[in-house]
């Protein structure tokens, strides 16, 4: 899974099928020079991206809208004029972990026939996709949100909440196909021991300063949690 990808990121519904919103159009800035003025839902998405990019230096501090406005060379109220607030561009963070992680984990669930083989590779591709967008890590993790809006942490944990389902739902098919007298106690055991796997790895991640790579000796420890 690749990092945050430019076409990926949530657009205004107004790009959408305009074909002449792929060419930029240049603009007199008074002094002979030409700017780019951004596509439609272009400016947006550099938000986001920037954003994104800002939380991936390890041990940075609470983002505020005047560092976000001057990474990108704009004003505050030029921000605004994309964002009712900072909180609505974690949103758009969080809208683009959900959409990416639950695409591919929708997908896998429906090729692969094992569920225990489903439960194993639904925490790699939480894991790889976490190691491939550090700065996605902190907002998952809640460092990024501290101090920011509750609803925020409040998506969060229901990602994770989700996530914790799905496993349960695979691990419980994959505890009767065993001939388990128990199957749905042996699944909520074991779907939360997982997602504690995964969420803890995403917090080692964050803390080592995105050294300590989330799927690190990842297949054993899954081979022992979901055989």
């Amino acid at each position: 899974m690749s990092a945050l990808p430019k076409p990926a990121m949530p657009q205004d519904d107004e790009a959408a099928g305009d074909p002449s919103a792929a060419v930029a159009t240049p603009v007199d800035t008074g002094g002979g020079t030409k700017r780019k003025r951004p596509k439609p839902g272009e400016r947006r998405l550099q938000i986001l991206q920037t954003l994104a990019a800002m939380l991936e230096q390890p041990g940075a501090e609470r983002i505020t809208t005047a560092a976000l406005a001057a990474r990108l060379d704009v004003s505050e109220a030029a921000l605004y004029r994309h964002f009712a607030s900072k909180a609505q561009m974690f949103e758009g963070l969080i809208e683009f972990i959900e959409s990416s992680v639950f695409t591919i984990v929708n997908q896998l669930v429906e090729r692969e026939p094992s569920p225990a083989a489903q439960a194993r590779k639904i925490c790699t591709v939480v894991l790889q996709f976490g190691e491939k967008n550090p700065g996605m890590v902190r907002v998952m993790v809640g460092d990024a949100l501290v101090l920011e809006h509750e609803r925020l942490n409040a998506r969060m944990n229901q990602f994770f909440d989700r996530l914790e389902s799905q496993l349960r739902t695979s691990l419980r098919t994959a505890a009767e196909a065993a001939g388990s007298a128990t199957p749905t106690v042996d699944a909520q055991a074991v779907s939360s021991a997982l997602a504690a796997l995964i969420i803890g790895r995403l917090h080692r991640y964050a803390r080592s300063g995105f050294k300590r790579t989330p799927t690190e000796n990842l297949e054993p420890a899954l081979a022992r949690l979901a055989p």
